[in-house]
C-alpha cells in the first residue's frame, strides 16, 4: 500500500512539474540588454474606431491563458476593431518587466525588415529587388557576395549547408559549424569573418534562416548610411503613424556596423497600425504597395513545409519577401500576408477582405486553427460551413475610452465598444 501511495505521489509530482514546464513562458525579455534603433511615436498617430463583438472561442482561450499562453488578440475589419481582448502580465518568467506594453515580434520582425527594405527601394537607396549585393566588405568572399536581393528576401540564398532550418527544423538561428552560436547575438561582421569566408553558394532552395534576414537588414543599413534612422522614422512615424515608440533591436549592447537584428518591439495596437499601413499600401497602390505586390508575384514554393496547423509559418505553401503566403485550407485566390514569430506571435492581413488579425502570446499552446485560421478563413461575408460564435454590439457595455487608454485595464470578461476621439 505504501509503495502504491508512493507511486501515486510521484506521479502527481511529475505531472505537476510537466504542467508547470508546459506553462512556463518560452520567451525572455531582453529589451534592455541590447542596443536599439528607436523610432518616436507620431503626434498624428492613427486613431482606431471600434465596434466590438464577442467571440466565445477567443474568450475561452483567454480564460485558460495560463495554459494557452495567449495575452493579446485583435481582429480588425471594415476599418474598425471588432475583437479586442488582452491579458498582458507585468513580468515574464525570467523576472523581467514588460516595459510600456512593448511586445517582442520575434520572427514577425523578418517581415518588417522586408517592409523597410521596400521603403528603401522607394526612396532610391536600393535600385530594386534585383539589385546584387556587391561592393559591401562585410560579405566579401562569402556565399552572400553578389547574391540578388530577391533570393535573400525569399530565403533562397543557397546557404543551407551552413545555417537555417534545413540543418535543424525550427532552429533557424544556429550555425552548423558551431551550434552554440546564436546568429542573433553576434555581429554580422564577426560571423562572416569567422564562419563564412570562402563559402560557396549551394543549389538555391527555400531555407528559412535568421541569418539571411540579418544580412538583408544590415545591407539596407549599409546602403542608407547616415540616413538609416531617418528612413525608420519616415516608415514608422510618418507613414505608419505609430502612437508609441517602436524599436529594432541589435545583436550587441550598442549600435555598430553589422549589429542590425530583425527583432522588433511595439505595442499591440501599433502592430495593428503597421499591418493597416501595409493593407492601405496594397489597395492604394503606393510605392510600398507595389513592392508588396512584387514580392507576392515572385514568391516561391516551400515544398518541404511541415503543414502543421499551429501557426501561419508552418501552414502556408509559399514564401516571398520574408512573408508567408497561400495558407492551407483557404482558396488560392485569397491574398493573405502572413507574419509568424516564435511562441505564437501572428499577424495575418487578408488583403481581399480588408481584415487583420494580430496575436501576441507567451507560448504557443492556444488553438491557432480555431481562433486565427478559422477567423481568417471566414471572410466578412460568411459562407456555408463557416460557423462563428459571436454576439453583436448590443450585448456589450458602452464606454468612451479609447483602446490605447485602457491598454492595461482591459479585462477579458469586460466587453466594451470604444470610440476614439
Amino acid at each position: 500500500m505504501k509503495k502504491l501511495l508512493g507511486i501515486l505521489v510521484l506521479g502527481l509530482l511529475l505531472s505537476s512539474n510537466a504542467f508547470a514546464e508546459k506553462n512556463k513562458n518560452t520567451w525572455d525579455y531582453p529589451f534592455l540588454h541590447y542596443g536599439k534603433y528607436e523610432v518616436k511615436g507620431s503626434k498624428d498617430f492613427y486613431e482606431f474606431q471600434s465596434n466590438l463583438r464577442e467571440d466565445k472561442d477567443v474568450l475561452k482561450e483567454f480564460k485558460n491563458n495560463k495554459k494557452t499562453g495567449l495575452i493579446s488578440y485583435l481582429l480588425f475589419e471594415n476599418d474598425k476593431i471588432v475583437i479586442d481582448v488582452s491579458d498582458i502580465p507585468k513580468k515574464v518568467s525570467s523576472g523581467e518587466t514588460i516595459i510600456d506594453g512593448l511586445l517582442p515580434s520575434h520572427s514577425m520582425g523578418k517581415s518588417l525588415v522586408s517592409y523597410v527594405t521596400g521603403h528603401a527601394i522607394c526612396e532610391g537607396y536600393i535600385s530594386s529587388v534585383d539589385e546584387k549585393i556587391s561592393g559591401w566588405d562585410v560579405v566579401k568572399n562569402t556565399l552572400y557576395e553578389d547574391q540578388v536581393l530577391i533570393d535573400l528576401l525569399n530565403m533562397k540564398a543557397g546557404d543551407q549547408k551552413y545555417v537555417g532550418e534545413r540543418i535543424k527544423p525550427r532552429k533557424d538561428n544556429i550555425l552548423k559549424k558551431d551550434k552554440k552560436i546564436n546568429v542573433n547575438m553576434v555581429r554580422l561582421n564577426t560571423l562572416m569573418k569567422d564562419y563564412f569566408q570562402g563559402t560557396k553558394k549551394s543549389k538555391p532552395v527555400y531555407n528559412y534562416s535568421a541569418l539571411t534576414t540579418n544580412v538583408i537588414m544590415n545591407y539596407v543599413i549599409h546602403k542608407t548610411g547616415d540616413d538609416w534612422e531617418k528612413l525608420l522614422h519616415k516608415v514608422f512615424n510618418e507613414h505608419v503613424k505609430v502612437k508609441d515608440n517602436v524599436y529594432f533591436s541589435t545583436t550587441v549592447k550598442w549600435t555598430a556596423e553589422g549589429s542590425g537584428r530583425y527583432s522588433f518591439y511595439a505595442t499591440r495596437y501599433d502592430y495593428l497600425r503597421i499591418a493597416k499601413a501595409m493593407l492601405d499600401d496594397w489597395h492604394n497602390d503606393t510605392c510600398a504597395g507595389k513592392y508588396l505586390k512584387t514580392i507576392y508575384e515572385r514568391r516561391i514554393e516551400k515544398k518541404d513545409n511541415t503543414k502543421e496547423p499551429d501557426g501561419v509559418g508552418g501552414y502556408t505553401k509559399s514564401y516571398g519577401g520574408q512573408i508567408h503566403f497561400d495558407i492551407f485550407g483557404i482558396e488560392n485566390t485569397r491574398k493573405i500576408i502572413g507574419m509568424d514569430g516564435f511562441a505564437g506571435q501572428q499577424i495575418l492581413i487578408d488583403l481581399d477582405n480588408r481584415r487583420i488579425i494580430v496575436v501576441n502570446s507567451l507560448y504557443k499552446n492556444y488553438d491557432w486553427k480555431k481562433i486565427v485560421w478559422q477567423n481568417c478563413r471566414c471572410s466578412s461575408g460568411l459562407f456555408p460551413g463557416c460557423i462563428r460564435h459571436q454576439h453583436t454590439k448590443q450585448s456589450f457595455l458602452y464606454s468612451r475610452l479609447t483602446p490605447d487608454s485602457i491598454y492595461n485595464d482591459c479585462s477579458i470578461f469586460s466587453h466594451r465598444v470604444y470610440q476614439d476621439r
